[in-house]
């Protein structure tokens, strides 16, 4: 075999996304399974020849009206992925996140079908990537369009980690400057806001492997430790320690989590975190 062969078969090698195929495989037999979505799955994934190029019709798809047609939506999510690959390995870790936390979720394909939060949180890493790159109208834009047909606001300029998951998703609200860590869990209806009117760094600062539940309001330039779990309804406007359980109106401390990441685990109990 010619040495030019073998780097061509190793390169070969070294580009297959496993992920991808195993997407692929799933809808594959989702399609057998319902004849009647088969287009609809053609259109999603079996045509497409990798999961960025899924990942950019499909949001491209949902979004798009009479401002900006989804085949102009979709150049930009190809230009975004393509300039900037970090977007899709965080896109992936996502993908898995969902997976690993959501019991719901028994197949990698489902997010990218179906999803609100997911599709969402991507949209939100193009218009992030647009956001830093001078282009902040279409980034507004694009969180507008998110708002309206998603019922979550996340503003382009948050920074936001890899493996997060965004359960439901209604309502949730993501402030300009925001800090959210990897591996960070949340539901629908959570804020992480601000606190009046006054510019410059006022929102939340959310550390590795938080757990924030349903309906959690977390307001003004604080901090949420490493491994904290905040549960739901709670209204958080003090900095909340690492591995610590708060909860209430306002929060206070109630216990400490079982586990070193809460995120992962999505147990919203307290009961047991006790002090």
């Amino acid at each position: 075999m010619s040495k030019q062969k073998q780097m061509n078969q190793k390169d070969a090698v070294q580009t297959k996304d496993p992920l991808w195929e195993t997407i692929h495989g799933e809808v594959t037999l989702l399609a057998q399974q319902e004849p009647v979505l088969t287009s609809f799955f053609y259109d999603a994934v079996l045509s497409h020849k990798s999961l960025e190029e899924a990942l950019a019709y499909n949001l491209a798809a949902q979004i798009d009206n009479s401002v900006l047609s989804a085949l102009t939506i979709r150049e930009v999510f190809v230009e975004a992925l393509s300039a900037e690959p970090a977007i899709g390995d965080s896109m992936r870790k996502d993908l898995t996140a969902y997976v690993e936390r959501d019991p719901a979720c028994d197949q990698y394909c489902l997010p990218l079908l179906y999803f609100k939060g997911f599709h969402a949180l991507q949209i939100y890493r193009v218009a992030n990537w647009l956001w830093r790159n001078g282009r902040q109208s279409l980034a507004l834009y694009l969180q507008n369009r998110v708002s309206e047909i998603f019922a979550v606001d996340i503003h382009p300029g948050a920074e936001i980690g890899s493996g997060i998951m965004i359960d439901h998703a209604t309502g949730l609200v993501i402030g300009e400057t925001t800090v959210i860590g990897d591996n960070v869990s949340m539901l629908h209806s959570v804020t992480l806001g601000g606190t009046g009117s006054h510019a410059g760094d006022r929102h939340p600062k959310i550390r590795c492997g938080v757990l924030i539940a349903a309906g959690a309001k977390i307001l003004g330039n604080i901090e949420v430790g490493e491994g904290a779990k905040i549960g739901a309804g709670s209204l958080v406007l003090e900095p909340v320690p690492a591995h610590t359980t708060v909860a209430g109106v306002p929060a206070k401390i109630v216990g400490h989590p079982t586990e070193a990441e809460p995120a992962r685990e999505m147990d919203q109990r307290i009961d047991g975190d006790g002090i």
